[in-house]
């Protein structure tokens, strides 16, 4: 720990991502000998669908690996576009789910091509006092107004709501993951990447505990029509493996172990919820995952993969923020 401590910054943070790709590496090693070993032996159907959502869990979990790595080679500048274009990417895949008219478009364009680039543009210029309330006020006014102006008043609050909707989670929401890179925590110039690893971390384990245990323990859903899986208990114990991971990594972090284990919480909580609702945005779209192509043209999946982060970023930043007063 003291080797650790002596190491710059920089070092710091190229050990964390050693550590991150050679267990990814092992851990798809493993798999890969594993699929070997089994062969053509016949599986059951349940041990087929967890091999499959193995599979699709450690292939988003390289990804989502590497972004992360991708953001800290190109610097806060190249985060904050990065986070940009994965901003644009899926809002259009939420958009894509929904029901739109051509009375829209001017709204749509507004999103694509004005909210959005300037909540980054905001965020990389650490305004943040401005890129907290663009869009819940000033989005939330203009969206309305550029549909308005079109003359179209068919399902008019319906459509608005989807279009607000979609861009305070994929545009507000994610902003708030670049936004922790750029946090000035006095003595911890540079680490910012650690405190973002660290909320991805723990909504991480939470997020894989809590499915794990909604297969193995009894499930009394709290909310049947949207998720069989999501129960309270299970939900229980996914945010006390956060709280424990969390308290173990309070290291990397600017805080304490008890702030590390709040803060843990408190992102795990509004993360997994906001999985729950999400949830209830494809059932009401009529689809299982975003990327269904068979009922979506040019969705990839992107929102199943970052929507526990849309929901988490934004509560953990403002967390921080307040607690330790801040000043930005």
């Amino acid at each position: 720990m003291k080797s650790l401590r002596l190491m710059s910054a920089t070092d710091q943070v190229a050990l964390l991502f050693l550590i991150l790709f050679g267990l990814l590496t092992l851990i798809t090693l493993v798999g890969f000998l594993r699929s070997l070993r089994q062969g053509d032996t016949p599986r059951s159907e349940a041990s087929e669908n967890n091999w499959r959502q193995f599979k699709r869990d450690l292939k988003a979990i390289w990804v989502g690996s590497g972004l992360f790595w991708v953001a800290w080679v190109s610097g806060p500048l190249g985060a904050t576009v990065l986070f940009g274009i994965l901003s644009f990417l899926a809002l259009r895949e939420f958009i894509t789910l929904m029901h739109t008219r051509r009375g829209d478009h001017r709204s749509l364009i507004l999103a694509f091509f004005a909210i959005l680039p300037l909540q980054y543009v905001l965020v990389g210029m650490r305004q943040f006092d401005i890129f907290s309330v663009l869009i819940p006020v000033y989005g939330f006014v203009a969206i309305p107004v550029a549909s308005a102006l079109a003359g179209d008043p068919q399902r008019f609050l319906e459509r608005n709501a989807k279009i607000q909707w979609g861009i305070m989670v994929c545009v507000y929401g994610l902003s708030h993951a670049p936004a922790l890179l750029l946090l000035d925590f006095k003595g911890y110039e540079g680490r910012g990447p650690f405190l973002l690893f660290f909320m991805v971390f723990v909504v991480g384990i939470g997020q894989i505990v809590q499915e794990a245990a909604s297969r193995s323990l009894r499930r009394r859903p709290v909310a049947r029509r949207i998720s069989r899986s999501f129960s309270l208990r299970a939900w229980w114990l996914g945010l006390l493996a956060a709280a424990v991971a969390g308290t173990l990594m309070y290291w990397i972090t600017p805080f304490k172990a008890g702030q590390a284990l709040v803060m843990a919480v408190i992102a795990t909580a509004a993360g997994t919820m906001g999985g729950l609702v999400m949830k209830a945005l494809k059932r009401d779209a009529g689809v299982i995952y975003w990327g269904n192509r068979s009922s979506i043209t040019g969705a990839v999946g992107l929102l199943d993969r970052i929507a526990v982060l849309c929901f988490a970023a934004p509560v953990f930043f403002h967390s921080v923020r307040w607690y330790f007063k801040l000043d930005l």
